[in-house]
């Protein structure tokens, strides 16, 4: 059973009249790494419906957006409420060598993951040196 604290109850009142609900959109924590000739992005969204998770590339901008919505309860008197209902946004720009036709998303489990893939232009190469006459201008 939770215990009353009444410094903890200020702090949260306080977090909420700083931050409020109509301070715009949350940004979700996340990861980003290479691994090969890819990026992974996990972020996290727990409580989310996948349905509501929307992942846009424009140009070199990779935008995630996301909504979290909480059921309305008649006749409850909450003891406490710390999910609160909002929308999260988080925006990259990918720079360039990204292949974003073949950008792919996923979510499981509260997290999601999106694979960039480096493109074929920016992955490293090896240059053949030759041997014999060398090329007149």
């Amino acid at each position: 059973m939770a215990q009353f604290s009444p410094i903890r109850d200020m702090e949260r009142l306080a977090e909420a009249l700083i931050e409020g609900p109509g301070r715009g959109p949350r940004q979700m924590p996340m990861d980003l790494y290479r691994d090969g000739d890819r990026y992974v992005l996990t972020a996290d969204l727990p409580g989310i419906d996948p349905g509501s998770v929307d992942v846009d590339v424009d140009g070199q901008l990779l935008t995630i957006r996301a909504e979290r919505t909480l059921p309305e309860q008649e006749n409850v008197k909450w003891i406490t409420r710390e999910r609160t209902p909002g929308s999260f946004l988080r925006q990259l720009s990918l720079g360039q060598g990204i292949d974003t036709e073949n950008i792919t998303a996923s979510y499981d489990n509260g997290v999601l993951s999106v694979t960039i893939p480096v493109s074929e232009r920016a992955k490293p190469r090896k240059v053949e040196v030759t041997t014999g006459k060398t090329l007149e201008a």
